[in-house]
């Protein structure tokens, strides 16, 4: 039995709220540094304010996937209450952010923004698998990735759309600019509609429906949480040890404290999978830890091998994304007071420069990686994709007029639309689905982890060899997503035979 064919209606309903997402998201990356800086924080600061933003997501998403695989609310079905839960609760951030009267409270709104946007996120990637033929899965996360790139351009151009307007682009030190806090509480309902529309047009099928749908997969659901009866600590041991061996050279050479965050996440990785081994050897192999732990050490070959390359491909986009408003401000606007009006254009152009690379991203999504993943695969596509990026990223190194940088956003804008849609796509046709809210989530571990990495050991790095020089971040992500794209190559020979979007 196969699922229903889903026509343009079907592919829009079922993706659109993440337009609303996306808008939250682009309002989070484009002006959260500068939130930071209007408040008084120091450039050097800045990546460890941002730990909360890969921190929340590498708690929430795994959990979240994990229980959207096991819901199943009636009518609301099994993805929708966590898109409508974390829609609401983004909403309300989005709110109060703009708000923020200090630093630390800006920055712990950012905690629940992300959270919350995380909650409505991970579900999204499983809901298209969910809802989808494996024939339409390039399809649905092309349009899944245009609705992204389209409601990055909206919230990354209000800023500067208010400025037009006459709203004030520049507050008193200390004060957060009007043109911010309206775009936040447009994002805010925006969100909210966008997600409020998929929930109410889209009717998810029925357990018994899916297990028709996977008659033909026989997959068993719970190998590899009762395969942990029998592994050792040796491995816990190890990532305990990592942790402490993190912690001691933090201590010793007083590194940055954020650099004790990752010490904490390798220990307490290590004492979860000691207890989820200790739990497995009593017969419980049902409870959430179990299932976690398991499946994150059974993830299939593929899933391996991609998850290297979503780790150096988000490393280079949390360095844009942090760095982007101070290279741009410094280098390109020549101020770094953010009470100046120099900066604030500087700082609105950078959400106009993000606008053009997510747009130029929808665009792509919908036309170049369909037609490229046709005629070469959706793994070598994704190559193209990344190198594309890295061209992208040096570009900006060595650019100094403004207007040359829109060059270096169409690239990054082709980069950002194959990221976004050629992984999920050759994940989602080889993954059982039983299983697909929590591979979902594991896998956007990886793209959390290399975030929590840049945010605590970037900004040592770039104190101790380019202080007060944030350019050189550039250089930086454009060797990595050329180290994403070597790590891709090994990628083909596993991925499943690609089919043309439809």
């Amino acid at each position: 039995m196969e699922k229903p064919r889903q026509g343009l209606a079907g592919l829009w309903n079922i993706s659109f709220g993440f337009f609303g997402i996306q808008i939250g998201f682009a309002l989070q990356n484009a002006n959260m540094s500068r939130i930071f800086q209007s408040l008084g924080e120091d450039i050097e600061k800045l990546p460890g304010l941002w730990v909360a933003a890969p921190l929340t997501g590498l708690l929430v998403q795994p959990v979240i996937g994990h229980m959207s695989d096991r819901t199943w609310l009636g009518r609301l079905g099994r993805r929708r209450p966590y898109f409508l839960a974390g829609a609401i609760l983004a909403a309300i951030a989005l709110f109060v952010m703009p708000e923020s009267p200090a630093v630390w409270f800006a920055a712990v709104m950012l905690w629940i923004l992300d959270a919350s946007l995380n909650i409505s996120m991970e579900p999204f990637r499983a809901f298209v698998g969910d809802m989808l033929r494996k024939d339409q899965h390039s399809a649905g996360y092309a349009v899944q990735t245009a609705f992204i790139g389209a409601g990055a351009v909206v919230g990354s151009l209000f800023p500067a759309l208010m400025e037009a307007m006459g709203v004030a682009n520049v507050a008193p030190p200390g004060q957060i600019p009007d043109t911010v806090r309206y775009a936040f509480w447009f994002g805010g309902v925006a969100l909210f509609l966008a997600v409020l529309w998929t929930v109410v047009t889209t009717g998810e099928y029925s357990p018994e429906q899916m297990a028709a749908f996977e008659a033909a997969r026989t997959e068993e659901a719970a190998p590899a949480q009762r395969a942990l009866a029998s592994r050792g600590y040796g491995a816990s041991l190890a990532w305990i040890a990592g942790g402490l061996i993190v912690a001691f050279v933090q201590m010793r050479f007083a590194l940055l404290r954020e650099i004790l965050l990752l010490g904490a996440l390798l220990a307490g990785y290590g004492l979860a999978s000691m207890l989820a081994i200790a739990l497995a050897r009593r017969g419980n192999t049902a409870n959430m830890l179990s299932s976690i732990v398991g499946d994150f050490a059974g993830m299939p070959a593929l899933m391996k091998r991609l998850a290297l390359v979503q780790f150096f491909s988000w490393s280079a986009l949390f360095i844009m994304w942090i760095n982007t408003t101070p290279i741009v401000t410094q280098y390109h606007f020549h101020s770094t007071d953010p009470a100046s009006a120099a900066y604030q254009d500087g700082a609105n152009w950078v959400g106009e420069l993000f606008a053009i690379y997510n747009g130029v991203a929808a665009i792509a999504a919908l036309t170049l990686l369909p037609w490229l993943a046709a005629r070469i695969g959706a793994a070598r596509t994704h190559i193209v994709g990344l190198l594309c990026g890295a061209i992208g990223y040096a570009s900006v190194f060595v650019l100094r007029d403004p207007t040359q940088l829109i060059l270096s956003e169409v690239f990054i804008g082709i980069f950002w639309a194959s990221v976004l849609a050629m992984p999920y796509a050759i994940l989602a046709s080889s993954l059982p689905q039983a299983k697909l809210g929590i591979y979902m989530g594991l896998f956007n571990i990886f793209i959390v982890v290399p975030q929590l990495l840049v945010a605590t050991v970037m900004g040592q790095v770039m104190q101790a060899f380019f202080p007060g020089e944030p350019i050189w971040t550039m250089a930086f992500a454009a060797a990595t997503l050329i180290l994403a794209a070597a790590a891709m190559a090994r990628v083909v020979p596993l991925a499943p035979a690609s089919k043309p979007a439809s």
